[in-house]
């Protein structure tokens, strides 16, 4: 396979002004929109340097980033550790449950002794490993980014999935082109198995940025954070999009150019966590709205033309959508896996790589 060093030239295309080597990921609010797109740039080319058959530049070379999981992970980890291995680099897997962490050591000592061992740290908290509790899992990320010197990423947590949004955003421009002023419907999904928002927020965030005009659909009682609902209207006012919630379903995926159906807990259950409010209790509220399902005659009947399909998995089949759905012709689920790597790959390179580039 060839190797090919002219795609990262100084961080992007010789633009010294886009300079993210050493910054932080913690939310895409984080970042400018010149700075997303600059990443997703990096992130395409990246993608057809590979389907070329050529291998991407060693920018990482020897470099470790320590990847510390709280919970666990299908894609998120699988796309970090290969795409470190690609770059040059190392990408060491650390279950919290392997490490003196909850058994008296204390966090910030962690914290600082992978600060030395790393070049970059990725960090992922949230759902079961912090009893859903809204904020435990942000903060600690936060308590990452605050005492590390290296670059931390986060890899979600209960209120964000930055690289996620990032590939994600990736795809809906590749598949529908122009965002500004299409319909992108975020739709709560019922679920026998309960999850986070992180997702969902992030999602909301990063699509109001680019314009979008975003309807954030859910039963009664399971509001997202009020205060990611008031950035996502200031980013939507700012960029000429729109910001709509709404408690129809079926309504809200009229003429949608996007649909992404997803479970998410109430926020009642947010706010003291699974132990206290009662697991079962949880699922009967969630059994109640078993019609909020996407089907194959939504996306025939009610979503626009070319519509696409989203979902950042793992999708509940026939509970949030239909196997005729998420494997039909409207779907991009696996595209957006591959977007998704390719946008890790591209943070990892931009946040820890020098500027001068071979």
């Amino acid at each position: 396979m060839e190797k090919d060093f002219s795609i990262l030239p100084t961080h992007l295309d010789g633009d010294q002004d886009m300079d993210l080597y050493g910054r932080d990921l913690i939310t895409t609010q984080d970042w400018s929109i010149d700075e997303l797109v600059a990443t997703m740039k990096l992130a395409g080319k990246l993608k057809e340097m590979r389907k070329k058959g050529k291998l991407p530049p060693k920018v990482l070379d020897r470099k470790n980033f320590f990847m510390v999981f709280w919970a666990p992970s299908t894609r998120t980890r699988g796309a970090f550790e290969a795409g470190m291995n690609l770059l040059g680099g190392h990408a060491p897997y650390i279950d919290v449950m392997t490490t003196r962490i909850g058994t008296g050591e204390a966090l910030r000592d962690v914290i600082q002794m992978y600060d030395i061992y790393g070049d970059g740290i990725g960090v992922r908290a949230l759902d079961e490993a912090i009893d859903f509790v809204y904020g435990n899992g942000r903060r600690i990320v936060e308590e990452f980014a605050k005492i590390a010197k290296v670059p931390v990423i986060n890899m979600a947590c209960c209120t964000y999935h930055p690289t996620q949004a990032i590939g994600d955003i990736m795809t809906l421009r590749n598949k529908i082109g122009r965002l500004r002023g299409k319909k992108y419907t975020i739709t709560w999904a019922c679920s026998s198995k309960l999850r986070g928002r992180g997702s969902i927020q992030e999602e909301l965030l990063i699509a109001t940025r680019f314009g979008m005009d975003v309807v954030l659909a859910y039963p009664p009682g399971f509001d997202i954070d009020p205060n990611i609902v008031e950035a996502a209207r200031r980013n939507a006012r700012d960029a000429g999009g729109s910001l709509e919630m709404s408690h129809n379903f079926k309504q809200t995926l009229n003429g949608a150019n996007v649909v992404f159906p997803r479970s998410w807990v109430t926020s009642e259950l947010s706010r003291v966590g699974a132990t206290a409010f009662g697991t079962d209790n949880e699922i009967t509220i969630h059994d109640k709205y078993r019609n909020w399902k996407l089907e194959k005659s939504h996306v025939d009947d009610l979503m626009g033309k070319s519509a696409v399909v989203t979902h950042v998995l793992p999708a509940y089949r026939g509970e949030e959508v239909t196997d005729e759905v998420i494997d039909g012709p409207n779907s991009v689920i696996h595209e957006q896996a591959e977007d998704n790597f390719y946008a890790k790959m591209a943070v990892l390179s931009l946040t820890m790589s020098v500027k001068a580039m071979p």
